[in-house]
């Protein structure tokens, strides 16, 4: 018995790839990264270790992405931009 593989053809073969590198950008992907760069240069100012994308998703995983719009305009106001976003990220100061 031949595998489904083998049966199609070689065209359809590689349409099915998924696309490699960052090709698949969005505008919430191009947002975290905003977050990460400044989140990451303040970071390293205070000697702690970079933080990763996949931690910065599981912080912004419940944000909509038109708030992610507004954090970004504000952070970027202010004098310390991580003081400002971990302090909006707080429920308890809202």
């Amino acid at each position: 018995m031949k595998s489904i593989g083998e049966m199609l053809p070689e065209f359809e073969k590689k349409a099915a790839a998924a696309p490699k590198g960052r090709k698949r950008q969005t505008e919430r992907g191009e947002l975290m990264r905003f977050f990460l760069r400044h989140l990451n240069h303040s970071r390293a100012h205070d000697g702690l270790a970079p933080m990763t994308m996949a931690h910065l998703g599981t912080v912004l995983e419940k944000i909509p992405t038109q708030d992610l719009y507004y954090l970004k305009s504000v952070c970027s106001q202010a004098k310390n931009f991580g003081k400002k976003f971990w302090w909006e990220l707080d429920p308890a100061k809202h």
